[in-house]
């Protein structure tokens, strides 16, 4: 069985990504087809890198960062939750991405962005970055508003057809998880 992270792609204090989290994460853990765990890039205390050697190297000598090449390397695929800050992803998520290489080749993600569009902005920057880290990323999105989904831009309430947008999601990013393994297999041998 595949197993997928959900990333909570914000350490901002007061973070309405802990929420939306959970919202993907209670809806995926109705589904049989893989497993879920949620990943909390704040648990994980990653400076901005200071690693010396580029990750592509795989030579990462700081504690934090082995840490963290661990739990990314536990998964077959990833749905990003993300914000979006100056039409862009947060500052976080991106370093947490920049830090490990291998660990997130040959697998696939998925997106669920909010913001005053819906995250589309910060979704587009991420598949961007998803691309050179070799993750293939799922057509599928769910687009949350902080004018319609979130009371007073801080109490999450996803209206209804969100659930659908993310079962599409969930769909395609554990055919393609799955899918991901053999193309995995053949640069592992």
């Amino acid at each position: 069985m595949v197993r997928i992270a959900i990333v909570v792609g914000s350490t901002r204090p007061g973070r309405n990504g802990e929420a939306v989290a959970q919202w993907v994460y209670r809806l995926a853990g109705q589904r049989s087809d893989a497993q879920f765990e949620l990943v909390d890039i704040a648990d994980f205390d990653l400076p901005l890198l200071d690693e010396p050697a580029p990750p592509s190297m795989g030579q990462y000598s700081k504690e934090h960062t082995q840490r963290w090449a661990a739990k990314v390397a536990e998964f077959d695929g990833y749905v990003f939750v993300t914000p979006e800050y100056n039409h862009g992803t947060s500052g976080a998520l991106k370093n947490a991405l920049d830090y490990v290489y291998a660990e997130w080749n040959n697998k696939a993600a998925g997106f669920v962005g909010y913001g005053s569009v819906g995250g589309a902005r910060a979704v587009e920057q991420l598949r961007l970055t998803a691309a050179e880290l070799q993750l293939a990323t799922v057509r599928a999105q769910v687009a949350l508003s902080l004018y319609t989904d979130f009371e007073n831009f801080s109490v999450f309430k996803p209206a209804g057809h969100h659930e659908m947008a993310l079962t599409t999601l969930l769909d395609q990013l554990i055919s393609w998880s799955q899918a991901m393994r053999s193309t995995r297999a053949v640069y592992q041998s």
